[in-house]
């Protein structure tokens, strides 16, 4: 009889063991309240704040990336303001400045956008310049001269679509469309 209460105890001890082994794997952790207080020196501030500081300085570098050069965007710059430049040849022709320095952004667009090569961009630029110099000269001779040199340099022509002999363009992102230049042929 003692040796089976023993048997009985052990298996007894065993279970209980086993069900309290159980119970803790399952119980949740306790969990540590984060303390409140700032556990840091000066030295420690004030490394974390230059380091915060220093992230920060670089964050306006990237809004002047200048990595969006593709074929299609250059294609865009090039339709839209080109466009705009060429449009402006009758204002040009009747020697009104005013509506040639309204489209000072057009110039600037086109030579940031569609023209990939420095020395090309630096032509243009030179060539923008001779035009606005025109204009604050007020020498409507000087500005057909430079704006017809402008034009010629950098391929700029007027487009204009004929419905009936094709398709103005094909998709939203290409610079025709929303135009008068995108015309679109339909049965």
């Amino acid at each position: 009889e003692t040796n089976t209460n023993t048997i009985t105890m052990k298996l007894s001890f065993a279970l209980v063991a086993a069900f309290a082994a159980s119970a803790t794997a399952f119980s949740p952790a306790p969990v540590e309240r984060a303390s409140t207080a700032m556990n840091m020196d000066r030295r420690t501030a004030a490394g974390q704040i230059a380091a915060g500081a220093a992230v920060l300085a670089g964050v306006p570098s990237l809004a002047l990336a200048d990595g969006a050069k593709s074929a299609s965007t250059r294609s865009r710059a090039k339709g839209i303001y080109g466009q705009r430049i060429a449009g402006l040849e009758a204002a040009v022709n009747a020697g009104d400045f005013g509506a040639v320095a309204a489209e000072k952004n057009a110039f600037i667009l086109y030579n940031s956008g569609a023209l990939t090569s420095k020395a090309t961009k630096a032509q243009a630029v030179k060539e923008t310049n001779a035009i606005f110099a025109a204009i604050r000269g007020k020498d409507a001779g000087a500005l057909k001269s430079a704006y017809a040199t402008y034009k010629a340099s950098n391929g700029i022509e007027l487009i204009t679509a004929d419905k009936e002999t094709g398709q103005g363009y094909s998709n939203d992102y290409d610079f025709k469309a929303r135009t008068k230049a995108g015309a679109i042929y339909v049965r």
